[in-house]
């Protein structure tokens, strides 16, 4: 008797442990950008991945929402611009269409909800608006 009472609080302890290791912490995950370098564009695309930190993979069919994009503007307030979630490509790549109106570092700012996961995943991306070159043929000197 005294046996299958060891036997059956070792499971019971076991379970909890299994369970408790299972929940992942938000920490667990971090956004980056598919390419930091995007174009002065009313319509940029800016796109990123959400990766599960412990095996490094993309995490793909996560939900993300209330994405904000701003520049910095040193001492005063950022200065906020159009962003709009286009349709995930189901391997991890999650790309907006944003208004870049200037050149200069920005940021997107994101949340995910992820499937088996409690908590949401918050995270920001910074990438690099430059105006678009002009080739000297754009010039007619």
């Amino acid at each position: 008797m005294r046996l299958k009472l060891m036997a059956v609080m070792s499971m019971v302890v076991g379970l909890g442990a299994a369970s408790s290791t299972a929940l992942a912490d938000p920490k667990d995950y971090r956004f980056e950008a598919v390419d930091s370098q995007v174009a002065v564009s009313s319509t940029a695309t800016v796109a990123v991945r959400l990766i599960h930190l412990p095996d490094g993979k993309p995490v793909a069919g996560a939900i993300l929402f209330q994405p904000r994009m701003e520049m910095p503007m040193g001492n005063m307030a950022p200065m906020p611009t159009k962003v709009a979630p286009n349709t995930p490509d189901g391997k991890g790549i999650y790309p907006f269409t944003a208004d870049i109106g200037m050149a200069g570092p920005w940021t997107l700012t994101v949340s995910a909800k992820v499937q088996g996961e409690a908590t949401t995943i918050s995270g920001s991306v910074p990438f690099v608006a430059a105006a678009a070159a002009h080739s000297s043929a754009d010039h007619k000197h």
